[in-house]
């Protein structure tokens, strides 16, 4: 989906809303003692736009495909469907059974039907609207008519689940397949939300909120999908980046009977525990920009504490909205402060080669431009205004902003859900070292417990995602049993540090790039692409077509 003139506005506000929904104890404090409390930002796709496009073989079958979604009478390159999914697949209690319209979306353009069915290639949600990351996963479509792949994309469950009795059934895929305006999503993101408006009322009803019962969707549906489209023995790969990628890792780990590979990009799954130094993902932004700019790097660093100073009446905390262009006077410095780190952060994460629209409007290498902002100030300038300018690429790149929008904002992509899973299962720990830009802070399980507890009323359970996936040991690990895994990283992606960056075995690949971001390889090709992210989508294109020939031999042999 491309980005809209209002989208420059409302993200930064949703993750800022985010954070202060899943953090509120800690920012509470922090606004109290006029000193921000930071926290990692929710896990953002990254990936780029998928160009609109028409293969040149296509047949009317695309744009009739297309034509049954829209959006402003635009064509979609999708058809949305809802499965009726049940809401609990581990436990036999009365309510288990309840089934929820789950979301995905497919594309049969270039499938494959005879002689043998093609691979289905299936994106494995994210945490937010599937139609935005499908619209911005343009690699699966680039490389589709190469394999005569089928395409699917699976939202997880949210709580916009459409009413099962507002669907109408899709005369191609029977039983508990439906046809409906959107893709599938990760349970309790987008439209798939088990409870309608009330999936985030309390804890009742998100403790259905889980990846494993995400994983186990992913299997269901998927197989029910194969079997209502006669194509059992199809090869399933699965793809996904960022949070999507370490769905993605960990389904191939726990339904290898159900997909026979998996493309995880920019999966941070070793950051959990003690297996990453807690300092690494602030470490790496810093480095980003040090690399760029000794001179850009202390000023960033510089700045927090000044805000702080100026910050700490309301006369300066006037003075600071007007400098920051605050539609309205903010009420805490911590809201100027996130602002910054936002903008600094995010782009790190996607300081991509070419321009791109997926968080924001950004031109190519936006961290070096960022850095060219701070440094063409003369000698003695203000230091929070060089900061505020360079952050300003950030959220106004194209220039149509009168105003920012500092506190508050609305939920445009639905990632909502983040905060609960950030306090049951995705425990990270973070800190911030000295040697960093931003300021230095700790992390204490009690205090995240609390705020936890405080928000949601329940605590988290820290070890639980290494008890249930693993991660430590994971070389000497998965080289016994692990095969067909694709672990995708770019180096100028902080996430990067909690990948897997090293190869496990001969079919546990690590590919990473020096100056790759956050899965620029899922982004669609262009023109412009370094000759570094061209051969990197060859090789994951090349051991994909090894997994699906030793596939397909060995079922010719069955």
């Amino acid at each position: 989906m491309a980005a809209s003139s209002s989208l420059p506005a409302a993200v930064p506000a949703l993750l800022l809303a985010l954070l202060l929904a899943a953090f509120a104890p800690e920012l509470a404090a922090a606004a109290s003692s006029r000193r921000p409390t930071h926290q990692p930002p929710p896990f953002p796709a990254g990936l780029a736009p998928l160009h609109q496009r028409r293969a040149a073989s296509s047949s009317g079958r695309y744009a009739a495909s297309a034509a049954a979604a829209t959006d402003n009478g635009t064509a979609k390159p999708f058809t949305a469907h809802y499965f009726q999914q049940e809401l609990d697949h581990f436990t036999f209690t009365p309510n288990a059974s309840r089934l929820f319209s789950h979301k995905y979306l497919l594309n049969d353009t270039f499938w494959r039907r005879k002689p043998a069915a093609g691979p289905l290639f299936v994106y494995t949600g994210n945490e937010g609207d599937i139609e935005w990351f499908t619209t911005n996963t343009g690699f699966m479509f680039d490389i589709a008519p190469e394999f005569g792949a089928l395409l699917v994309f699976i939202e997880i469950i949210s709580s916009a689940t459409v009413p099962w009795s507002k669907i109408s059934v899709d005369v191609l895929i029977r039983s508990r397949l439906k046809k409906a305006p959107k893709n599938p999503k990760h349970r309790f993101y987008g439209e798939s939300k088990p409870f309608g408006n009330d999936s985030y009322k309390s804890a009742d009803t998100l403790g259905y909120l889980t990846s494993t019962q995400a994983l186990a969707d992913f299997a269901v549906l998927i197989t029910s999908l194969k079997q209502n489209l006669s194509a059992v023995d199809a090869p399933v790969v699965v793809f996904g980046g960022s949070y999507g990628g370490m769905l993605a890792s960990w389904f191939r780990l726990k339904y290898p009977h159900v997909a026979m590979g998996a493309l995880a990009s920019s999966a941070p799954i070793l950051q959990f525990d003690d297996i990453t130094p807690w300092s690494s993902f602030y470490d790496a932004v810093s480095q980003d920009f040090k690399s760029e700019s000794l001179n850009c790097f202390s000023v960033i660093k510089a700045v927090w504490d000044v805000l702080d100073y100026r910050g700490s009446n309301d006369s300066g905390l006037l003075e600071l909205s007007k400098t920051f262009r605050a539609c309205k006077t903010v009420r805490f410095p911590s809201s100027l402060s996130n602002w910054l780190w936002t903008a600094f952060t995010y782009t790190a994460m996607v300081d991509y080669p070419t321009p791109a629209n997926f968080m924001m409007n950004l031109p190519a290498y936006p961290v070096k431009e960022m850095c060219k902002i701070i440094d063409s100030f003369p000698v003695g300038a203000d230091v929070v205004e060089k900061a505020f300018t360079a952050a300003s690429l950030y959220y106004n790149y194209t220039g149509d902003q009168k105003c920012f929008e500092m506190e508050g904002g609305d939920d445009p992509h639905g990632l909502s859900g983040w905060g609960w899973q950030a306090c049951t299962e995705m425990v990270m720990p973070m800190t911030v070292s000295n040697e960093s830009m931003f300021p230095p802070s700790g992390f204490s399980y009690e205090e995240k417990s609390e705020g936890c507890f405080a928000s949601y009323e329940v605590r988290p359970r820290m070890n639980w995602i290494t008890t249930e996936y693993g991660g430590h040991k994971i070389d000497k690990v998965l080289k016994r049993f692990g095969s067909n895994i694709i672990f995708s990283n770019g180096m100028r992606d902080p996430w990067s540090r909690g990948g897997v960056l090293k190869n496990i075995s001969s079919s546990i690949i690590a590919l990473v790039t020096e100056k790759g971001a956050h899965h620029l390889d899922f982004r669609s090709a262009t023109k412009d692409d370094p000759d570094w992210v061209v051969e990197q989508r060859r090789q994951e294109v090349e051991i994909i077509h090894g997994w699906i020939d030793q596939y397909n031999k060995d079922i010719a042999q069955m």
